[in-house]
């Protein structure tokens, strides 16, 4: 039986780690701890409500035996000595398409692009951010007028489906690791997440005022 670690944090986090407890005794596995962020007030509800340890800090790891970890929105950046404690494989579920876009603010970003398609990505854990292999994937058009608050949506369903459908196949090994760096692209950008905050300014001299 393999034992598997999930840290996570918003909605889509408390839905995964639900998927991933419901189906521990059909598709043979463990779940041996869990972790969250402050964002994270679902998940550790409901992993207090059935009972599952729940990690203090992240070197709690290294004292833990698991076979793969599972990553949905986690704030942290992990370090290798972590993402090495899994004896098989660590994976991310992101919330956009790669190599496209790594990093954060992505759904602010593909608007302002005036991109026509976004995606998710499930990648292997690397000590970068979002810059391991992807092992899976699911894009779709981004619909005409589409405002951030959507596409973030329509991102989390799509990001839910794909963990969903694939997580029998992360468990058994079945999927084929594409590095990054092997996918033409015609975009690649990586935003951190306070870069939104320059997004919101207003310049006036820019745009015709400038003071009395």
């Amino acid at each position: 039986m393999k034992k598997v670690v999930f840290l996570g944090a918003k909605e889509i986090g408390k839905e995964c780690l639900e998927f991933l407890f419901e189906r521990q005794n059909s598709l043979d596995y463990v779940i041996v701890a869990v972790g969250s962020s402050p964002r994270g007030n679902g998940v550790r509800e409901f992993a207090k409500e059935k009972g599952l340890l729940m990690l203090e800090d992240l070197d709690m790891l290294l004292d833990l035996e698991f076979d793969i970890l599972f990553s949905v929105q986690y704030h942290a950046i992990l370090k290798k000595e972590h993402i090495n404690c899994a004896r098989e494989i660590a994976f991310n579920l992101h919330l956009a398409p790669l190599p496209e876009y790594r990093g954060c603010n992505q759904f602010s970003f593909a608007i302002l692009n005036a991109d026509k398609e976004f995606g998710v990505s499930i990648h292997k854990m690397d000590e970068g951010i979002d810059s391991g292999a992807i092992a899976f994937e699911k894009r779709f058009i981004i619909p005409k007028h589409c405002f951030v608050d959507e596409l973030v949506d329509l991102a989390n369903a799509a990001g839910l489906t794909l963990f969903c459908e694939n997580l029998e196949k992360m468990l058994q090994g079945q999927y084929t690791l594409i590095p990054q760096d092997s996918i033409t692209s015609l975009r690649r950008e990586f935003h951190l997440r306070n870069e939104i905050h320059t997004l919101k300014e207003v310049h006036l001299d820019s745009c015709g005022g400038g003071g009395l």
